[in-house]
């Protein structure tokens, strides 16, 4: 058995999910996610919904609960798996995380933008603290969703239409 952490992954790849999305009751949607690179994994099945807010039956969790969620867990995930690596103890692990948006009212719309990402450790560690701090520095390097939230990016957007696809 290799003492590989990285288990036989090459020293570059890309990592790619995807997921399909069906749009069912009030304002639920049925999502169907599926890890395809650079191995397969899934499908994970999970489901968004809103409260009355937005004329949805709080069926499910709304978007915004499971990217907040996502995040935690990413940073969480991290931690660990980097503990393990680092040879850092871990006796106890907690996160709290909280994120901000301000929101406008535009017309008979709104719009939206993030305001502030604020992520609380708690890590219960035998280790010097400064071997815990290098474990949460390498460990948001490795979070993909801190990673894409720390930079600008471009989001495309499609719409289907009888001749092919429209760039929206």
């Amino acid at each position: 058995m290799s003492d590989d952490p990285n288990k036989g992954m090459p020293p570059r790849a890309q990592v790619r999910f995807d997921c399909l999305g069906q749009a069912t009751g009030k304002m639920r949607n049925e999502l169907s996610v599926h890890m395809k690179l650079p191995f397969e994994e899934g499908p994970f099945e999970l489901a968004t919904d809103e409260g009355s807010f937005h004329g949805g039956d709080a069926s499910a969790p709304p978007p915004l609960a499971l990217f907040t969620g996502g995040l935690t867990g990413c940073i969480m995930t991290q931690i660990r798996a980097f503990a393990k690596r680092l040879g850092v103890t871990l006796n106890d692990l907690q996160v709290e995380t909280r994120i901000v948006w301000d929101w406008e009212a535009r017309g008979r719309v709104y719009e939206t933008a993030p305001n502030a990402f604020e992520i609380d450790v708690m890590i219960d560690s035998d280790d010097p603290q400064e071997r815990v701090v290098e474990l949460i520095e390498t460990a948001k390097k490795g979070c993909f969703i801190e990673q894409t939230l720390g930079v600008r990016n471009t989001i495309r957007h499609r719409l289907k239409t009888g001749d092919g696809w429209l760039d929206v």
